[in-house]
C-alpha cells in the first residue's frame, strides 16, 4: 500500500510539473508578444508554425496541449458566462480535441479484452481503420454475427486515472485560489471543479450513455419522427459501448438534402418539437444537439448520437420555467425577477428593485416583436446576463438549457431561415404553466407544507432538549472576542445584570404567589406579592420607556 502510494504521489509530482512546464511556455511566449524589447531581439526569428495573437488565443492552445481533461473543462467554461467573460468564452467554444489516433490493431486487440472473447466470435467484420478518433477513446464501425450494422466506441487504456489525476491537482490549485484570491472563493470555483469532475467521470462510464440512450429510447418509442440508436447490452462494458450505426445525412449538408428529396420545413419543424418535448415535457434532454450529432434518415427521421452528456432539469427548475413564461406572457418583470432569484436559491437581495428594472427594459426592447418571430433563446440568455451582472449562482442545467436552446434555433434556421419556433414553443409552455398551477398539485404542495409544520410542532421540544443538552456538554461552544470592543464589553455588561434582576424579580413574583396561595401568613404574604408586583411592573415600565428613546 505505501509503495502505491508512492508511486501516485510521484506521478502527481511529475503531472504537476508538465502542467507548470506547458504554463511556463505560453506565458513567456504571451510576455514577449506583449514586450517591445524582446521583439526588437527575437523579431527576426523564424515565424512558429501556430501564429497566436490574441491572449484568448493563447489560452485556447494552451488548454488544447494540457490535454483532454483540460479541453473538457474549457469547453464546460465557454457555456458559463456568469464565470468568464465574453471574449474569452468565444474563444473557447473553439476548442478541440485533438488525439493521434491509436493503432488499429491494439484497439482491437482492447476490444477483445473488453468482450471478454476473440472479436471474430462476435464480429462479422470491424473496420480496419477508425471512424473516429478522440481524446478520450475512439469509433470503430462492425457489422455483428447476427448481421446489425454496429458502431464501436473504445475507450484509451489509462484514461481514466490520467483524468482523476488532473481532477486531484485541480482541485487543488482551485482551493489554493480560493484561499488566495477571494473573488475566486466567491463564484466556488472548488465547487466547479468538483461538479465538473463528477460528470466527466459519469461520460467515461459507458455504462451511463447506454443508459441515456435508452431512456431517451423509452421517450420516443411511438413517436415516428425521431430515431434512437438500440444499445446492444450483451456486448456494452464500461469501456466499450456497442450501438447501432446511424447511417443518415447531416443536417448542415443542406444541399444534398434539398437533392435527395428531403422536406427541410418539416425537418426543421419536426426538429425543433422533438428538442422542446425533451427539455419541458421531460425534463432531460440532449446537452449538445449540434448538427455533428444529429443525422436525417429517410422520411425524414432526426436521428442523434453521442449521448455522453445530458441535462437534466429539477422540479423548481421546471417551475421557474413556468413562472419564466407567465411573467413573460403577462409583461410581469417581478414574477420574472422573483423566479429567477428562486432559481439562485437567493433568499434576500438587496439589488432586486434595480434588476426588475432591467427585466423590465428587456421586456419592453422585445415587446414590438410579433411573437412569432421572437429569439427565445437570447430572451433567455439576457436573463442570465443580468443574473451574471449581480453575481448570482445559476445551477448548471440552466446553461445547457440556454446552450440547447440557442443550438435549437441554429439548427432550424439554417434549414428554413423564415421558420417560426413561437408557435412551437406555445403549446409546451401553457403546458408547463397548466401543469405548476393544477389545483391537484397545490393541494399537494399545501399538504406537504402543513405536514412538514406538523413534523417541526412535534419535534420542537426533543430539538429543544438536545440543544440544552449539547449546550451542557460543552458540544456546542460559540467564541466572542471582545478584546478591542469597549462598547461590546458594556453591553454584555448591562445585558448580564438585567437578566441577573430579571431573574431576581420573577423569583420573588413566584415566592410570594406560593405564600398567597399556600401560606398561612396571610398579610406577609400579600405584601411580598405586592412588593414584587410593583417592582416587575415598575421595571417593565423603565425598559419600554428607554426602549422608545
Amino acid at each position: 500500500m505505501r509503495i502505491r502510494s508512492l508511486i501516485i504521489a510521484w506521478m502527481q509530482i511529475m503531472r504537476a510539473f508538465q502542467i507548470v512546464g506547458v504554463i511556463i511556455k505560453h506565458a513567456l511566449r504571451e510576455y514577449r508578444s506583449r514586450s517591445r524589447f524582446l521583439n526588437a531581439i527575437f523579431g527576426k526569428r523564424k515565424a512558429p508554425r501556430l501564429q497566436v495573437h490574441t491572449t484568448q488565443e493563447r489560452l485556447r492552445v494552451t488548454i488544447e496541449e494540457l490535454g483532454p481533461t483540460y479541453i473538457k473543462f474549457g469547453q464546460i467554461l465557454a457555456d458559463r458566462p456568469d464565470m468568464i467573460s465574453e471574449r474569452f468564452r468565444l474563444e473557447l467554444k473553439k476548442l478541440q480535441s485533438k488525439a493521434i489516433p491509436m493503432s488499429d490493431s491494439f484497439a482491437h486487440e482492447l476490444i477483445g479484452k473488453e468482450l471478454g472473447q476473440p472479436i471474430e466470435e462476435v464480429f462479422a467484420w470491424i473496420d480496419d481503420q477508425c471512424l473516429a478518433s478522440a481524446s478520450i477513446g475512439q469509433a470503430y464501425r462492425a457489422r455483428l454475427k447476427t448481421g446489425e450494422e454496429v458502431v464501436l466506441k473504445i475507450q484509451r487504456p489509462h484514461i481514466e486515472n490520467k483524468i482523476k489525476l488532473d481532477l486531484y491537482l485541480m482541485r487543488y490549485l482551485a482551493r489554493r485560489a480560493a484561499i488566495t484570491y477571494p473573488e475566486m472563493a466567491a463564484i466556488d470555483i472548488v465547487g466547479l471543479i468538483d461538479e465538473f469532475g463528477a460528470n466527466i467521470l459519469k461520460e467515461l462510464n459507458y455504462y451511463t450513455e447506454s443508459s441515456n440512450i435508452q431512456r431517451f429510447a423509452a421517450m420516443f418509442k411511438d413517436d415516428p419522427r425521431v430515431h434512437i440508436p438500440k444499445v446492444f447490452n450483451d456486448f456494452t462494458t464500461r469501456r466499450l459501448l456497442v450501438m447501432e450505426f446511424i447511417d443518415g445525412i447531416s443536417p448542415d449538408h443542406i444541399n444534398e438534402l434539398r437533392e435527395k428529396g428531403y422536406n427541410l420545413k418539416t425537418i426543421a419543424m419536426n426538429g425543433a418539437d422533438v428538442i422542446l418535448k425533451m427539455i419541458l415535457e421531460y425534463g432531460f434532454f440532449h446537452a449538445d444537439p449540434h448538427p455533428g450529432n444529429i443525422f436525417i434518415m429517410p422520411g425524414n427521421v432526426i436521428a442523434f448520437i453521442d449521448f455522453g452528456m445530458a441535462g437534466v432539469l429539477r422540479p423548481r427548475h421546471m417551475n421557474f420555467l413556468a413562472d419564466f413564461a407567465m411573467g413573460f406572457a403577462r409583461s410581469d418583470s417581478k414574477t420574472i425577477s422573483n423566479a429567477l432569484l428562486h432559481l439562485c436559491d437567493v433568499k434576500f437581495f438587496d439589488h432586486e428593485e434595480d434588476m426588475q428594472f432591467e427585466i423590465e427594459q428587456l421586456m419592453r426592447s422585445n415587446s414590438y416583436i410579433p411573437f412569432e418571430k421572437l429569439d427565445f433563446s437570447k430572451v433567455i440568455q439576457d436573463c442570465l446576463n443580468i443574473i451574471v451582472k449581480y453575481e448570482l449562482r445559476v445551477p448548471s442545467s440552466i446553461f445547457l438549457l440556454a446552450k440547447a436552446l440557442a443550438t435549437l434555433q441554429k439548427f432550424a434556421m439554417d434549414l428554413q431561415p423564415d421558420l417560426a419556433l413561437g408557435p412551437v414553443i406555445l403549446p409546451y409552455a401553457k403546458k408547463l404553466v397548466m401543469q405548476k398551477y393544477d389545483p391537484r398539485k397545490l393541494a399537494s404542495g399545501i399538504y406537504e407544507t402543513l405536514t412538514d409544520y406538523v413534523t417541526l410542532v412535534r419535534d420542537f421540544p426533543s430539538n429543544v432538549n438536545e440543544i440544552l443538552y449539547k449546550i451542557k456538554q460543552g458540544k456546542i461552544q460559540h467564541i466572542i472576542d471582545l478584546n478591542d470592543s469597549e462598547p461590546a464589553r458594556k453591553a454584555v455588561r448591562q445585558f448580564s445584570q438585567r437578566i441577573a434582576l430579571v431573574i431576581l424579580l420573577s423569583g420573588m413574583l413566584v415566592v410570594s404567589t406560593i405564600m398567597v396561595t399556600w401560606g398561612e401568613n396571610r398579610v406577609l404574604a400579600h405584601t411580598s406579592f405586592t412588593v414584587a408586583a410593583i417592582f416587575n411592573l415598575w421595571y417593565v415600565i423603565k425598559l419600554t420607556l428607554k426602549g422608545k428613546r
